[in-house]
């Protein structure tokens, strides 16, 4: 009868157990269906929202669809936010989107024809409008950034808003990095003290996909180190004083677990200043694929050691817990 007991209390246990972990929500990974790469991520209006490439083949590459969701979990897709129909100049290669707010308008800077030289006709544009699912429509009517400048190539662009207010554009492939400082209205640039418009941040190991916030009163500049589509792609990072740097590398953060998934980079985060949480968005391979444009959005936890040196991140299938913006 004692043992029976007992049986029936570790039964009892475990179903309990079941059912609290059940009740525990989580995003899983990919947070939502469908090949999407380079994602970048915001909070608008208390919601959250990721704006990814559509990952095809180059000529494929004519939108951008959006997804926002309440608490990480449970996703909506808004398709098409941007089209190269709204924008003349762009016919195929449009990725890596970054998102910015200002004076209640919403700028979607992206890039598009993948140029490889200073003859072609693309770069990067910017895009604006009214709510964060679009529609946007072109801003300029032709690119922010059409040439190579210090060598980079004009895509994978990043908005990053200083401390006193100043908006800069990070950007390039090719091994090189620049940062410009934007105008008000974001149609071109203010040329630095020295007369320079682009200078060049880049640091060792630099690909691609920079990425840049402030931590305590210092700026924390991350980047995509290996090939797109090999399983080398990884995330490394840097800290400086200044957003021009100098910017040695500390060490690399993010890449593959061959038990999970394969080429996990080119990323973004969602920082919840008032809960202390970071989440780092990016894209990897699924261990089943191997064609170079599979790849899914993923989320998971980024942390701190108590030096302010961002810890390894441990990729997951899980993902992370539910958590609403306030």
């Amino acid at each position: 009868m004692k043992y029976l007991f007992s049986s029936l209390l570790l039964l009892a246990g475990s179903i309990s157990f079941a059912q609290s972990t059940k009740s525990i929500k989580q995003s899983g990974n990919p947070i939502f269906q469908g090949w999407y790469a380079d994602p970048e991520a915001a909070i608008f209006n208390n919601k959250y929202w990721v704006y990814p490439t559509y990952s095809a083949k180059y000529r494929e590459q004519v939108f951008l669809d959006a997804f926002s969701s309440d608490d990480l979990v449970k996703w909506k897709k808004h398709p098409r936010v941007l089209d190269t129909a709204a924008v003349k100049w762009a016919n195929k290669a449009m990725w890596a989107p970054a998102i910015v707010q200002k004076d209640k308008k919403y700028y979607l800077f992206f890039g598009a024809n993948d140029i490889q030289s200073d003859n072609e006709v693309g770069g990067i544009g910017v895009a604006v409008a009214d709510k964060p699912e679009g529609p946007y429509k072109d801003h300029l009517g032709k690119p922010l950034v059409d040439k190579f400048h210090n060598g980079a190539q004009p895509i994978d662009q990043f908005v990053f808003k200083d401390k006193d207010g100043q908006y800069y554009l990070i950007y390039g492939g090719w091994k090189h990095c620049n940062i410009a400082k934007l105008n008000a209205d974001f149609t071109g640039f203010v040329p630095f003290e020295d007369g320079t418009t682009f200078k060049e941040i880049t640091p060792e190991n630099y690909v691609e996909g920079p990425y840049m916030f402030i931590k305590d009163g210092k700026y924390y500049f991350m980047w995509s180190e290996g090939g797109w589509t090999g399983p080398d792609y990884s995330v490394a990072y840097a800290i400086a004083d200044s957003p021009f740097g100098p910017f040695k590398r500390v060490d690399k953060i993010l890449k593959q677990d061959p038990e999970v998934a394969r080429g996990a980079g080119h990323h973004s985060l969602l920082i919840n200043e008032k809960k202390g949480t970071y989440h780092i968005v990016y894209h990897r391979r699924p261990l089943t694929e191997t064609d170079g444009n599979h790849r899914v959005t993923c989320i998971d936890e980024m942390k701190f050691d108590a030096d302010g040196k961002i810890l390894p991140v441990k990729i997951t299938n899980e993902g992370v817990k539910a958590q609403k913006v306030k």
